[in-house]
């Protein structure tokens, strides 16, 4: 449906009374009929409304992440389930302090990372003995979610739970049907005895078991499992609440559909039906009409925007938070852009939100405090340089396309254009007096409900130099250096004499369709021939989802001319090393 529809500043958030062809609403998915042509289907799609848990979710806007685990201890990113659960030991584990930051930093919510992939238990699960109760923290009676929560209830803070469904210590997992119990079981704990719980998020990890199967998940069943302890909480990620933005990056899309024909992966059909429609969680394109044309349903299925306040999910003490622009960024690409931020802060090795991160956080809650404040709406003659658009949606996304106007000296100019409204769109451009505003409505799927809510004058944060570790690249240059294609492709560097080397960073190509190195292994030596294996984790975990530098330190400075990095394994089909991935890392000076 074409259309222009013009809102001036004097009536912008009075919106249109329901007519005869709002009165049909199908809550968060419908079927279409076989008799439904393109033309039906835009109309459907726009009577299509969220249910009343995801209203809920949509209106939080910030939320919080906290990865802690064994891992902050072990410092990797995706542990074995190997770990020793004597290896957790904060020594002033303090969860009022976590809340207490992230309530003052603007945050409604806190998602904790309950059980990540490595299979411990930050509670004393009756499940497993890889948990907090084997650990000497508090003499094994200790347990974080119950601390969390009453913290979360001390502060007026929601809590939300992460159960990784992939777990590497369990002995059972790959036997699809003995480990589907156990996480039943695990999940059935977390929501029975810690009071209320307003988000539960699964990712789709999934891996072999010791048996060399791959574990085959019963999504229905968990998902039944949560909304018969938890009806009013969201199922996320591997869920058909809330939806993966389909990056760990910040970044939401320019055109973001709360409606789409993606089927959620919890699923089973899902893959068949994706596959034919060309799509997946991180496809650009998700609720176009063409898409929309080729569907038989579609979902509400609205879009969460997880990154992390680090380069890593947890914490490591060589890593430190982005600049406030960086965040300032990020939260115009995802709460400017019809999603919820899901901002991770790691607590520490201590067991505390670090100092940097506190103080990062309370900058950028003050940026927003003091940018988005200041409403200039129906001030006559003042200087903007920022719209904030939002749709009711109650009514659907309706919104195509649109363009901001701005009475300018007696003529109406364009200020922006963009596509979809949603929840909330932040709009900036160039800084502008105007005397008026409009908004034009270019295209919509039926009668449209959209509005300019405020208007702003936002000054972006200085340019601030990320934080690096204190190891720097080595300065000398190499006789020689050398990758080798093929099954298993390696970096080689040669130089004249033994240099003393601490580690190196891996920097992937973002966005490389090749794949990125997964599991690697080093090699040093001084004539050659003679090489000797470095001790390593050896393995890059999420980096396909989170292409970003990757550090490995040494747990031991080594002295070597020659050094070789082997990739074990890749992901993509083609990957393709070049000797720019690698920068060898020297002694702080």
């Amino acid at each position: 449906m074409k259309q222009i529809n013009n809102i001036c500043i004097g009536a912008l958030m009075t919106l249109s009374a329901v007519t005869e062809a709002d009165a049909q609403r199908y809550v968060k998915e419908l079927t279409f009929p076989e008799s439904a042509d393109s033309i039906t289907k835009i109309e459907m799609a726009g009577q299509l409304v969220a249910n009343s848990q995801q209203k809920a979710w949509q209106q939080r806007e910030l939320t919080a992440f906290l990865h802690f685990g064994i891992n902050t201890f072990t410092d990797r990113e995706w542990g074995d389930g190997k770990e020793s659960p004597t290896l957790f030991n904060p020594d002033n584990l303090d969860t009022d302090q976590w809340v207490r930051v992230l309530k003052d930093a603007g945050f409604s919510m806190v998602i904790l990372t309950a059980k990540h992939h490595d299979g411990f238990c930050l509670w004393p699960t009756a499940t497993t003995g890889h948990s907090v109760k084997n650990s000497p923290w508090r003499d094994g009676k200790g347990d974080v979610v119950a601390d969390l929560r009453q913290s979360c209830d001390k502060y007026g803070m929601k809590l939300g739970l992460y159960l990784s469904p992939w777990d590497r210590n369990a002995e059972c997992y790959g036997d699809s049907p003995r480990y589907n119990d156990l996480f039943v079981a695990q999940l059935t704990e977390l929501l029975t005895n810690y009071g209320k719980i307003d988000e539960v998020w699964f990712d789709g990890a999934c891996g072999e078991g010791p048996n060399g199967k791959k574990q085959i998940y019963d999504w229905l069943r968990f998902r039944e499992t949560m909304r018969r302890l938890q009806p009013e909480a969201v199922l996320a990620i591997t869920g058909d609440d809330v939806r993966w933005v389909g990056n760990e990056g910040g970044r939401g899309r320019e055109t973001e559909w709360s409606v789409t024909p993606l089927v959620p992966s919890i699923f089973s059909y899902a893959d068949s039906i994706n596959g034919a429609l060309g799509i997946n969680a991180m496809s650009h394109d998700l609720g176009s009409r063409s898409l929309i044309a080729k569907a038989d349903k579609l979902y509400w299925w609205p879009s969460e925007v997880d990154v992390s306040i680090r380069p890593g999910w947890f914490w490591h003490e060589n890593e430190h938070p982005h600049s406030v622009k960086r965040l300032a960024e990020i939260y115009l690409e995802s709460v400017g852009r019809n999603s919820v931020l899901l901002l991770n802060v790691p607590p520490d090795n201590h067991g505390r939100i670090a100092e940097e991160d506190v103080t990062r956080l309370q900058d950028f809650h003050n940026w927003i405090q003091t940018n988005f404040r200041d409403n200039k709406t129906g001030i006559s003659g003042t200087k903007i340089n920022t719209v904030v658009l939002t749709e009711d949606l109650d009514h659907g996304q309706r919104v195509e396309s649109f363009d901001v106007m701005g009475l300018v000296e007696g003529n109406w100019r364009k200020l922006t254009a963009g596509t979809t409204i949603g929840k909330k769109r932040i709009m900036m451009f160039d800084p502008v007096t105007v005397d008026d505003l409009r908004l034009d409505i270019i295209s919509s799927r039926g009668k449209h409900h959209a509005a300019i809510k405020e208007t702003f004058y936002v000054v972006m944060p200085d340019e601030q130099t990320e934080y690096r570790s204190g190891y720097p690249a080595v300065s000398e240059k190499p006789l020689a250096n050398s990758v080798i294609s093929g099954k298993k492709p390696s970096y080689t560097f040669v130089y004249e004499k033994p240099l003393t080397l601490t580690g190196f960073v891996y920097t992937p190509k973002v966005d490389s369709e090749a794949g990125y190195m997964y599991r690697y292994c080093v090699f040093v030596s001084n004539d050659g021939k003679n090489w000797t294996e470095v001790p390593v984790t050896g393995e890059f975990g999420n980096i396909e989802a989170n292409p970003i530098p990757q550090q490995v330190i040494f747990d031991k400075s080594v002295s070597a001319a020659h050094i070789k990095i082997v990739c074990n394994e890749h992901t993509g089909r083609a990957f393709n090393p070049a000797t720019n991935d690698i920068t060898l890392l020297a002694p702080k000076r």
